[in-house]
């Protein structure tokens, strides 16, 4: 992977546009809801903007065009936008408070860590800490959707698939905090 100097590139683009998409998603879910048809829209927001996750990197490492900004404008986005729909979460009512304080802290956390020892070394996310993500990307859209309001079925797998998220997002956060203290890092 070559590393390109200039920060204007297409994957730099789609992260900075995954970040504006982040005030958008969070008015539409609070202007609309949780049910009813209008509150698909930001549904679609979301997904829209969390399927620019995978496509802004894989542009990336095909071009040659990872970039500084990049690693540090990645992350910020992913944890933007899905912190948004955990705080949403809460809102709603559809979780308590506290877990999705646990969430953010250990999101947030590992992202401060891993962008301050970037001038060391890069830490690349985990086979772990990708498939927390995908669970994110779909718990999130699946808990705030009108099916989960509406059929007491998809609540009930939401909310399954949710506690499996938190598992999988607190494991993998333990495993980074584990590496790093056998590297020194």
């Amino acid at each position: 992977m070559t590393q390109q100097n200039s920060p204007y590139n297409l994957p730099n683009a789609i992260t900075v546009a995954r970040i504006m998409l982040v005030p958008l998603y969070i008015w539409l879910s609070l202007h609309y809801g949780i049910s009813g048809p209008m509150a698909w829209w930001a549904i679609l927001v979301f997904v829209v903007a969390i399927a620019t996750d995978g496509v802004d990197g894989a542009i990336a490492r095909r071009r040659g065009l990872i970039t500084n900004l990049g690693k540090i404008l990645d992350p910020i986005a992913d944890k933007a936008l899905t912190g948004a729909g955990f705080i949403l979460m809460a809102h709603f009512g559809l979780v308590s408070g506290w877990i999705v304080a646990l969430l953010l802290l250990r999101e947030w956390g590992i992202t401060v860590w891993r962008l301050t020892i970037a001038r060391k070394r890069v830490v690349a996310a985990s086979g772990g800490g990708k498939i927390k993500t995908i669970l994110q990307a779909i718990v999130i859209p699946l808990m705030l959707s009108p099916l989960a309001a509406s059929f007491n079925w998809v609540e009930l797998s939401a909310q399954v698939l949710f506690w499996i998220t938190v598992a999988v997002t607190l494991i993998t956060g333990v495993q980074y905090l584990v590496a790093a203290r056998k590297q020194n890092v």
